[in-house]
């Protein structure tokens, strides 16, 4: 069986709670009735903040959506003001956490070692980590994918076992007008799949771009890609299905 199309979005801190809810509630109902998310041909994540998260794993409760938060702790437990465990997030059914992602790393200061040692609290508590990289200047190619590999590499080091989701998201790219073009996408998410493919432990794992993503792009980028993670693109539950459509109809095309 082929692995399913992945559409991801992140809410960042956008959607008071009472709009949250809404969204929820509307993107659970289209989903639930989609062949394609239903069958497990496109397979859809949402992340919201933490306060939303307990309401959001209601909202797709039988639903094949899976909720994930946008941090994680790198302690499982203990005297952390503020911090939310991996463990606790796996007790409420989340299943995945956002990590690394540019915002984190350049308003908090963290590093590829806090990362590491995110994804390490994630994967050992089984949670999947969405782990966010990409070059923070418009570089040339071949700079652009040597930054990003060896960015994935720093922060898996030390890691268990367990697949990621490694999602390529140029800072230059985040919130412009326009996607980074599609053969220097091509080419660095290309070279990430390899890195993935080449670390032990790491099956199952799957790259997905983020950075101002929309319509069109999944087909553009011709298989270099598992799927997309949607930024404020996806607050229209229109255009979010719009994109998911398109996941359908390249997961018809593999299984073809």
């Amino acid at each position: 069986m082929a692995a399913p199309v992945l559409v991801g979005v992140s809410l960042k801190m956008y959607f008071g709670h009472a709009r949250a809810l809404r969204w929820f509630d509307a993107v659970a109902e289209r989903v639930r009735e989609h062949p394609a998310v239903a069958s497990g041909d496109v397979a859809v994540f949402v992340i919201p903040t933490f306060v939303q998260l307990l309401p959001a794993v209601a909202a797709f409760a039988g639903t094949r959506v899976r909720v994930g938060a946008q941090d994680v702790a790198t302690a499982d437990a203990g005297a952390y003001t503020g911090e939310v465990s991996a463990v606790e997030l796996a007790e409420v059914g989340v299943g995945l956490a956002e990590i690394g992602h540019a915002e984190r790393r350049r308003l908090f200061g963290e590093t590829d070692d806090v990362v590491a040692r995110k994804a390490a609290a994630a994967l050992r508590n089984g949670l999947t980590p969405v782990l966010c990289v990409g070059e923070a200047d418009r570089l040339g190619r071949d700079a652009s994918i040597a930054a990003a590999v060896d960015q994935l590499r720093r922060d898996l080091d030390g890691a268990p076992a367990g697949p990621v989701i490694a999602a390529y998201e140029p800072v230059w790219a985040i919130g412009a007008a326009e996607p980074a073009p599609v053969s220097h996408t091509i080419a660095v998410t290309r070279a990430l799949r390899e890195a993935l493919d080449a670390m032990p432990g790491r099956e199952g794992s799957a790259v997905v771009y983020g950075g101002s993503a929309g319509p069109g792009l999944l087909a553009a980028l011709d298989g270099a890609v598992d799927g997309l993670f949607l930024g404020r693109f996806a607050h229209d539950v229109d255009a979010l299905v719009q994109v998911i459509d398109e996941a359908a109809a390249l997961a018809a095309e593999a299984v073809a």
